[in-house]
């Protein structure tokens, strides 16, 4: 009957909604019979494709080598200036020491010597030289080296040519010459190993000097040592949670407790990530230390699905046979985990599509996807057989665990108490007329009997409306402090090699930032006067080493007059470029000769910015404004240095999880439009994803996180575990007709707050053996998720609790319809009363 007032569009829509609910319930419906009709069937196919898929992995398994690949934006401006640089000055050309000539990293080695504090490392020359030439009698070594950084100088007092009175530190480095071939390369690489191993060895022998080395492949190795740290870690994680799954799902009552389910249900998600990897790794994919998220990312969606289908089986009528159960469980549970299921799959497939510009993500997206799609198969065919097969033994009265026949009433009360503890029936301690004896769950019954009523009373709401102030004012508090994560040093081992020469880096050497390359690629008047006076501002405000000054400089002190294009180019040529001094900037200048007449095509300029102990920032910083300026000046030039590429995407680290949550969230509205009867359970979903989402965003920042590739990928997760979480109990709420929004969130909660709070607690409870992983990658994700998952407990049990008892949806009209219905059926009844006048009442 339609509604007083409501338009004929809302019907229709209404309407429309209740018929796909209705559909895809009863799909569910059937695809539960057709489970449960065939447990073997959907039990072996599962079992078969992980053993196969698995045996593949394990033989083709291979670890990414490239890690610029990885965490450098695929698209970068930096590697296009790069080549650029590499066309104009191929380093097979050049014959200067200087270091800065180098256009990739390529293969070095570095060592750090420090003195003891309060010492100066001046006067230990004898034990720097000593380092020094046993590094140059390695075997394949450049006999060449630049010392070309001290570290903790301190100046002579009021010294005008600012004399060095004392330092701390040194630091060296050794290159070595490969230029892309295969061979050297190779040689290179052992070069390193051996150079490492010196150092260590030098270490041992030496206690006056501290030495810290690194070499080209430190910051892979120490990147790959992450996986090898977390093996037996992640090992200890899973038996925290099947551990956790099993106690949650048990009960008192023999019968109706399910340990093996839950401990099933775990093994479940495991063997899908088992099955995901070996397709990974047979479609030629190869692994990465970031990859070790899958785990955790997909068993906190998994055992959600899992623990859904075991509260949806409590909530059965126990008089059907355990096939209908089965089957309705998945009527009840299989629809908003399938919209939840394909919210992952979209949003994850958004970060693997090409418009994600860091491999790292587009390949843990890409994996994530498979995992999500294996992982909803796997729930509903091999842990559905599982809840078939415990169900059969349910229904013929067979023990939970130990899977006998339970004994009858007077057998139990004969045996001691031990015996009639392990064996009772908790169904026949109670009344005959209990309708759900599931009820006895701890969880259920704490949250029924306990929580409900605390947390809807009159007394605690305000206290919850100012804690969810805080936590809203601290969020906001954090979102506006994100800091960049171009920081490669956060993604390695946290005690490796590569962090502690990283730290006496930039305790020592952040005075100065990296040699920048300043490359001039077109023709230039450079005898022009308006010409040199653009190329000292645009110089201005750093250290330079520059052909350009020190020519201009030469002409001044020999009196020669260059003011044409012949003159300057001659004189440059065979005077300046062929005294011993200045032959090293002949690598630095292009000629090209049309004719009798050369010109200069090409140069380069090297510059050093003065910076503070936030090198990487301001680095950065020089960066971004000296790009603009070759697109505004007249001169045209480009700016280069290896570690730009890393450096190359804080703005992309920001946007690219923003962009994803905005997406995901409109896709939430959508999908969720023709699921749900009433519109508001939308907006509360989107409401209270965005509040999380938010949430662990600033906290993150507040807890010294910066937005790297892991920070990402776990605020990518926050969106769908919010909504995984929330749109059960939201959705139950929003339908429920009891008579006050007390009673409704009271019923949602006790509808879905076990599986919410036994998925929330294993999950968390299996994070913290990342804690004890000594690497800055784990940590990050450690923090990201333990926010992700408390602020979802904050969300669900106390913030959604007590804010739908204030706002709409009202539930008058609910109360409207029971009363009509109510003073129907007395009518009814008086009439039968009336029509019957021989009725008598037996008493």
């Amino acid at each position: 009957m339609r509604r007083p007032g409501a338009p004929a569009s809302w019907i229709w829509w209404r309407m429309l909604r209740q018929v796909l609910r209705r559909g895809l319930q009863s799909f569910c419906h059937r695809l539960g019979l057709c489970v449960s009709r065939h447990p073997v069937f959907f039990l072996t196919v599962p079992a078969v494709l992980t053993i196969t898929f698995g045996l593949s992995a394990l033989n083709r398994f291979q670890p990414e080598g490239d890690l610029e690949r990885l965490v450098a934006p695929s698209h970068s401006l930096a590697k296009i200036e790069r080549s650029l640089a590499s066309s104009l000055f191929p380093l097979d050309q050049s014959k200067s020491q200087l270091y800065s000539d180098l256009h990739t990293p390529g293969r070095y080695g570095r060592v750090i010597l420090l003195s003891p504090p309060g010492d100066n490392i001046l006067l230990q020359a004898e034990g720097i030289l000593q380092t020094h030439r046993a590094v140059l009698e390695m075997k394949d070594g450049r006999n060449s080296f630049i010392g070309h950084q001290l570290g903790g100088v301190v100046e002579v007092p009021n010294s005008k040519d600012q004399r060095v009175k004392s330092a701390r530190a040194v630091q060296i480095t050794y290159y070595l010459q490969t230029y892309g071939s295969a061979t050297q390369d190779l040689i290179g690489e052992k070069w390193e190993n051996e150079f490492c191993k010196l150092v260590r060895k030098l270490q041992e022998e030496r206690q006056d000097l501290q030495l810290y080395s690194l070499a080209s492949f430190s910051l892979w190795r120490d990147f790959h040592k992450t996986s090898v740290l977390a093996r037996s870690k992640v090992l200890v994680s899973l038996v925290l949670i099947l551990t956790t799954a099993t106690l949650s799902s048990s009960m008192k009552d023999c019968l109706r407790g399910k340990p093996f389910l839950g401990l099933l249900g775990v093994l479940t998600v495991c063997i899908s990530i088992v099955t995901a990897a070996g397709i990974f790794f047979i479609t030629d994919g190869k692994y990465n230390s970031t990859l070790l998220g899958i785990p955790f990312f997909a068993m906190g969606h998994g055992t959600k699905g899992v623990f859904e289908l075991l509260s949806g089986w409590r909530r059965t009528k126990e008089n059907l046979p355990f096939k209908d159960r089965v089957a309705d469980a998945y009527s009840d549970v299989m629809v908003t985990y399938t919209m939840t299921s394909s919210l992952y799959f979209i949003t994850f497939g958004m970060g693997a599509s090409p418009f994600t510009n860091i491999e790292a993500v587009k390949v843990f997206c890409q994996n994530m996807c498979v995992s999500i799609l294996l992982n909803y198969f796997y729930i509903f065919s091999f842990f559905g057989s599982c809840l078939v097969f415990a169900g059969q033994l349910e229904q013929n009265r067979y023990h939970s665990i130990f899977c006998c026949k339970i004994p009858s009433a007077e057998y139990l009360d004969r045996k001691p108490v031990w015996f009639q503890t392990v064996m009772s029936d908790g169904h026949q301690q109670t009344s005959h007329h209990e309708t759900n004896p599931y009820q006895h769950h701890f969880i259920q019954h704490f949250l029924r009997e306990h929580y409900n009523e605390w947390i809807t009373n009159i007394y605690v709401k305000p206290f919850v409306v100012i804690l969810y102030l805080i936590y809203a004012s601290f969020s906001f508090m954090g979102c506006l402090q994100i800091s960049d994560g171009a920081n490669i040093i956060s993604l390695l081992a946290s005690d490796s090699p590569s962090v502690s020469y990283a730290m006496v880096q930039q305790k020592y050497f952040s005075n100065y930032s990296p040699v920048i390359g300043f490359y001039v690629y077109e023709p230039l008047e450079y005898w022009n006067s308006s010409v040199q006076q653009d190329l000292r501002r645009l110089c201005s405000g750093f250290t330079a080493v520059s052909w350009v000054e020190q020519y201009y400089q030469f002409l001044k002190v020999s009196n020669i007059s260059a003011n044409n294009k012949s003159d300057f180019i001659s004189v440059l040529q065979s005077s300046f470029l062929k005294k011993p001094e200045f032959q090293h900037f002949r690598n630095d200048i292009i000629f090209s000769k049309a004719g009798d007449e050369n010109s200069i095509i090409a140069s380069r300029l090297y510059l050093v910015a003065r910076t503070s102990r936030d090198k990487q920032k301001e680095v950065i910083e020089v960066l971004e404004k000296l790009r603009p300026l070759s697109l505004s000046k007249s001169i045209r030039f480009i700016v280069f240095n290896p570690s730009f590429v890393f450096m190359d995407h804080y703005s992309l680290s920001v946007t690219v999880p923003v962009l994803i949550a905005g997406f995901g969230v409109l896709l939430v509205l959508i999908l969720t439009f023709f699921l749900v009867i009433h519109p508001l359970g939308n907006f509360w979903l989107i409401l209270s994803v965005t509040s999380i989402e938010l949430g662990v965003l600033g906290l993150m920042t507040l807890w010294n996180i910066e937005m790297d590739c892991i920070a990402i990928l776990c605020l990518i997760y926050t969106l769908n575990f919010a909504i995984d979480h929330c749109a059960p109990l939201l959705y139950t709420f929003v339908l429920a007709t009891e008579h006050t929004r007390t009673q409704c969130i009271k019923s949602s909660l006790q509808e879905h707050g076990t599986a919410i709070l036994q998925n929330v607690t294993s999950f968390l409870i299996g994070l913290v053996p990342l804690l004890f992983v000594p690497s800055n990658l784990t940590f990050t994700l450690f923090k990201c998720l333990l926010l992700m998952g408390g602020c979802t407990l904050l969300h669900c049990f106390v913030i959604l609790p007590v804010f739908l008892t204030f706002f709409p949806p009202s539930k008058k009209h609910h109360k409207k319809k029971k009363r009509a219905k109510r003073k129907e059926r007395e009518e009814i009844e008086c009439i039968e009363i009336q029509e019957n006048p021989d009725h008598v009442t037996t008493v």
